[in-house]
């Protein structure tokens, strides 16, 4: 992964054949012309666990139609971490009710939050 510097707060990251542009908001001193770098990785976090319900689902060919996931975000205002992260499921209701509770467990197994919860070592270095 490449990351280079765009001009003013823009950053961005190549990887795998893909730019991913991110910004600063106004109110941070960018153009707020992309989403900021931790918006990306709440988005990652969403979308991989979106994606585990998608490999679920296909596998069991049930359709993903009506399916879909909101999240939640704690902030701790003194640190400005998050606390807590919630993830919504919503199911239809033709969902097959012998699923619903392996598909929250499918969920859950996204790289992201297992990232999340065993952390790697991170280094920077100045070359």
């Amino acid at each position: 992964m490449d990351i280079t510097f765009a001009g003013g707060k823009k950053v961005n990251a190549q990887y795998k054949g893909f730019t991913h542009h991110t910004d600063q908001s106004a109110s941070e001193g960018g153009g707020g012309s992309a989403p900021e770098p931790f918006d990306l990785f709440l988005a990652s976090m969403g979308t991989c666990a979106g994606a585990y319900v998608v490999y679920f689902c296909e596998s069991r060919n049930i359709s993903t139609d009506g399916i879909r996931m909101t999240m939640r975000m704690l902030q701790n205002e003194k640190t400005h971490l998050m606390e807590t992260i919630d993830i919504d499921l919503f199911l239809p209701p033709e969902f097959p009710e012998k699923y619903r509770k392996a598909v929250v467990r499918a969920a859950g197994m996204c790289t992201v939050k297992r990232t999340l919860v065993n952390p790697p070592v991170v280094k920077i270095h100045a070359r």
